[in-house]
Parts: structure tokens; C-alpha cells; sequence
């Protein structure tokens, strides 16, 4: 499949009125101010940010046909960075050892600044001048405490600067306003929900909107000046069951877009509410399945999840600052990790794929940084890390990876990310391939991964560097051609080994659009895929509740899943 790779939005570089941008515009005054007025201090800082995150957000959700929750609020966070030192070594280094922070570039930790919503200079430049004197008294504390730990400390492995220097921009979007009636909003999850109220043994089921307009401001000492602004309309549907052994069976179905015409219309979601019925009851009689290792094939959804968990993790640069983390792929530049035919690139740029909206698509990142497309992977060959302002041996600079939720500080973190292959097979194709696989491996079955709801990682040194993708949806394909739904069943692995074992690729890709958790708080992703085939892979089983269902049986008139 071809991807065609455009802007989000245009971006305007021009000189900004105050009419235009009152907020840049205090924010540049305030941060001038302030590095003016502290240049006497010792240390004196040597570079200064501030970004303000507007969010607009409409929240409505409706349980069983009846409304949970329907709210409409906004509110203004100021993220605040300031650095004592230089670019070489600032007081963002990090502290090895015991009590250590465990990664470089000053990320994680989380600020509750709030910034009024109205347009007051006066009370604008308030909060802004608290921020700054509270930044500097706790930049100038840190850099005394990484200065001693650094005397103290073994030589380092990672010698590469603090802070990178980029090129100051000015750009800005125009302001999105979101456009929803949340009254006929209600009433659309509450009959989007209603389905779910006929089974006694559906013991909980939500039907959720949430839209979201975010406006970012960003300006920093060097002369950036930048405004974003991106929309997020997420219709989410949940469910789940218990089958008679005590396990719970989730089914999640969402459906994302940047404007609410692209969210589907009635009719297509009740009919995925009556699927997501029809699985409920095929999982409750789908039989567990054991410990396994053996040939399967991810959907596209699951291909992305496991790609996002297996390698997109291990590419965050700020992760080989650290030495308590695992560094997978430190020193493999130009080193084969996958078949020769697999290219993976990470594109913000791209708004969206095959028709579908892409959430981890943005013009600029949370450091000022314009997003571009970087290809990690390029025809199986390791190539690249995503980069933030932190710069690691070999990356000197942003490939405009650094991003955060509002109150969180920024790390490298994954965007949009896309498995290409210049060799696909039709899906019954990779059934095939599967099925001579089993012959090879004389294994009664292979695993068809259909659904997914999610995964975790784990990427430190300290435990094992392995990952979890977390299946709802999963089928034993037979040796005679059967098709057979199972549960209970956990997909597991350690990276290196996992990309070693991918096979071939189908040829119709398929979007997983989320929001990723990590130091820097949750922030949205996508991940594109075709289908993919894996000579081995390892399955174990799910946890289980210990807990009976309800002793009392619903209180309405009910039927039962079978």
C-alpha cells in the first residue's frame, strides 16, 4: 500500500500580531523578563520554556440506556522548563545510582499549574512569573545535587550533551472550535447502550463520547513561537462478561476521528454493539487455551500493538541515557532486525491512512520542534531513534519526538508508526503459509490474534526486558481448516527474539488508534499494520477473578447469554 504524506494543518511562519496572539505574546514578554532579571543571579539560566495547554472537553457516556455522565468543561495548564548549566550539562542531567531518576532530559514527574482562561495579561504574567521563580530555585537545587553525584558516579556510557540546540520556529494554527450537540449526543449513547441491558450475565457496559480540543502556546528563550491546535472525537464502547470459571471477558470497540462527521453513524454502531454481543456469548463457551508456543497470525490491529509494544518502547532515545534501562537496540544502527522486505517509519505528519484518522498525527511537538517522517527500519536494517531535545551518542538532535500530557515534562515518545512491506501475501494466503508451518513444526494448531484491546512493556535492566499484548479476540485455526474462538490467553515475549520470527505480511493494513502511558504521561498514538505472520510465538494465561458471579440474579426481566 502506497502512503501519501501531508501536512495536518499548513503552517504559517509569519511575524504575529498581538491582536492575532495575545497569549505568545505575553508568554515571550514574561520569559524576556524573566532571563533578563535572572542573568545576575549564579548560576544564571541559560534557557527558559513555557507552554500553556488549553483543553476544551465534552464528556458523555451513558450505561445500559441511561445517561452516566454528560460534562463540558475547559480548562489552561503552564508547563514551565528551566535549565541552569549549559547545553553540555544542565540540571536536567540524570542522577545514577540509588535515588536516581532512572532516564535523562528531566522527564516524568507531573505539575498542577492552572492559568486562567481568560485573556488577562496581567493574570497571565502572574502565574507565569510564580512558575519561574519556583523552575529556577528547583533547577539551581538539582544542578548541585547531578554535579555531586556526577564526581561521585563511575564515567557515565552515554557522554552526550543535555539539551540540543534547534532552530527556533514561529508557526500558527488556527484555533479549533468544537462543534457538537451534546443533547442529541445523550440520546445517541443511550440508545447505543440499550442493547446491553437485555442480558443478565453483560455485568457491565458503557457507551462513551469524548472530544476534545486541545490549543498548545509554546515559547522559548532561543525565539520560538508556536500555536497548535488539534480536535480528538473518540466514541468508545465497552462490555464485558464472565464466563462460569470466574475469567472476565472484555470487549472494547472505538472509533476515532478529527471532525464528528467521521465518527459512524447509527446504524453501523449498533450493529457493532450486536457483535460485540454475539462475541460476549462465543466467549463465555470458548475453551481456555494452555501454555503455548507455536506459528500465528496478528490482524493488522494486533500487529500494530505489538509492534508499538515490542519495538516502538525500545526506539525512545531518552531510554539509552539511562543505564538502568535495557537499551535493546544500542549499536545496532545498520544491524538487520527484521526480513529484508519490512520497513517501519514513524510519520506525525500523516493525518491519515486508508480513510481512517490517525490520533498521533500533530505539526509540532511539546519542545517547538516541527514533526517529520523518520523511517527507523528501512528494509529490515535498524536505522533510527525517536528523539526528543535530549540528545544520545550517535542522535545529536529532535527528529521532533518530544511529547507529554499537559503537567508532564517531555520524553521521546512514539507518534504514528506504520509497518510497510514490500512483499505482501492475500490473507488466505498467510492461512497457507500458517497451515505449512504447523506441517513444519508438527503442531496441532496456530493462533489467529483477531482483536486486541492493548499491551505493556517492560524495557529496564532490572527485570525482564519482555512485553505483554493483551488479546480479546482470538481463534485456534486447526490442522483439517478449523476455525476455533478460545480464551484466556496472553500474548508474551522478549523483543529481540519476537522480531526475529516475523515471517511475511498480508497486503490490507489496518489502524489501531489509542493513547500510550509512559514517563511523560498518556499522549495519543497510532499504529498502522498489514497482518502479520510469526513462525513462534508464546502464549500464556490470562488471570482470573476468584469471584462468584452475583448471587441475585439482575433486577429486570432478563435473558441470559448462553
Amino acid at each position: 500500500m502506497r502512503f501519501h504524506h501531508f501536512p495536518l494543518l499548513t503552517l504559517l511562519a509569519i511575524s504575529l500580531s498581538a491582536a492575532e496572539t495575545p497569549i505568545l505574546d505575553v508568554m515571550s514578554a514574561e520569559a524576556e523578563r524573566s532571563m533578563e532579571g535572572l542573568k545576575s543571579q549564579d548560576p544564571p539560566p541559560y534557557f527558559l520554556s513555557y507552554e500553556i495547554t488549553e483543553s476544551r472537553r465534552i464528556f458523555v457516556s451513558a450505561s445500559f440506556g441511561a445517561l452516566t455522565g454528560s460534562v463540558d468543561s475547559r480548562r489552561r495548564q503552564l508547563d514551565t522548563d528551566l535549565r541552569v548549566g549549559d547545553y553540555s550539562f544542565d540540571s536536567s542531567h540524570p542522577v545514577r545510582g540509588r535515588g536516581g531518576r532512572g532516564f535523562g532530559g528531566g522527564g516524568g514527574g507531573f505539575s498542577y499549574v492552572e492559568v486562567p482562561v481568560e485573556n488577562d495579561p496581567a493574570a497571565i504574567k502572574n502565574v507565569l512569573w510564580r512558575s519561574t521563580d519556583s523552575a529556577y530555585k528547583r533547577a539551581v537545587e538539582q544542578l548541585t545535587r547531578v554535579q555531586s553525584n556526577d564526581q561521585v558516579a563511575i564515567e557515565a556510557e552515554d557522554q552526550s550533551a543535555d539539551f540540543s540546540r534547534e532552530n527556533p520556529r514561529e508557526a500558527s494554527e488556527e484555533i479549533v472550535e468544537i462543534k457538537l450537540d451534546r443533547a442529541a449526543w445523550e440520546e445517541k449513547v443511550r440508545r447505543y447502550s440499550a442493547p446491553f441491558s437485555a442480558y443478565g450475565n453483560i455485568f457491565n457496559a458503557s457507551v462513551t463520547l469524548s472530544v476534545t480540543g486541545e490549543t498548545r502556546w509554546y515559547v522559548n528563550s532561543e525565539g520560538a513561537r508556536v500555536r497548535t491546535s488539534q480536535p480528538y472525537y473518540r466514541l468508545a464502547i465497552s462490555a464485558d462478561t464472565k464466563a462460569d470459571d470466574g475469567m472476565r471477558l472484555p470487549r472494547y470497540e472505538s472509533f476515532f476521528s478529527s471532525d464528528p462527521g467521521g465518527l459512524p453513524d447509527d446504524a453501523k454502531v449498533l450493529e457493532t454493539v450486536q457483535g460485540m454481543i454475539d462475541d460476549l456469548a462465543g466467549l463465555r463457551q470458548a475453551p481456555v487455551v494452555e501454555p503455548y508456543t507455536g506459528p500465528a497470525i496478528l490482524s493488522g490491529r494486533a500487529a500494530g500493538v505489538f509492534f508499538h509494544e515490542v519495538l516502538g518502547h525500545r526506539l525512545e532515545g531518552h531510554r539509552l541515557k539511562s543505564e538502568d534501562e535495557g537499551q535493546t537496540f544500542k549499536g545496532k544502527v545498520d544491524e538487520a532486525v527484521l526480513p529484508e522486505a519490512f520497513s517501519v517509519v514513524f510519520d506525525p505528519t500523516l493525518p491519515m491512512i486508508g480513510g481512517v484518522d490517525l490520533a498521533g498525527a500533530y505539526t509540532f511537538d511539546n519542545q517547538g520542534v516541527p514533526s517529520r517522517r523518520l523511517p527507523v527500519i528501512e528494509d529490515g536494517l535498524f536505522k533510527n531513534f525517536l528523539m526528543s531535545r535530549t540528545p544520545i551518542e550517535g542522535f545529536a538532535t529532535s527528529n521532533g519526538h518530544g511529547r507529554k500530557q499537559a503537567g508532564f515534562r517531555p520524553v521521546a515518545r512514539q507518534s504514528n508508526l506504520l509497518v510497510e512491506s514490500s512483499e505482501t501475501l492475500s490473507y488466505s494466503e498467510l492461512e497457507k503459509r500458517l497451515m505449512e508451518l504447523l506441517e513444519e513444526q508438527d503442531k496441532p494448531f496456530g493462533l489467529i490474534f483477531e482483536d486486541i484491546q492493548g499491551g505493556f512493556t517492560l524495557t529496564g535492566r532490572r527485570m525482564a526486558n519482555a512485553f505483554n499484548v493483551l488479546p480479546i479476540l482470538v481463534y485456534r485455526l486447526h490442522r483439517d481448516g478449523r476455525r476455533e474462538l478460545v480464551r484466556g490467553v496472553d500474548l508474551i515475549g522478549t523483543p529481540l527474539t519476537a522480531l526475529s520470527k516475523v515471517v511475511a505480511a498480508g497486503d490490507k493494513v489496518e489502524v489501531f488508534n489509542g493513547t500510550c502511558g509512559a514517563e511523560s504521561g498518556g499522549v495519543p498514538v497510532s499504529a498502522a499494520s498489514p497482518p502479520i505472520l510469526i513462525s513462534q510465538i508464546e502464549v500464556q494465561k490470562k488471570a482470573k477473578s476468584q469471584d462468584r458471579p452475583p448471587l441475585l440474579p439482575a433486577p429486570f426481566e432478563e435473558k441470559l447469554l448462553p
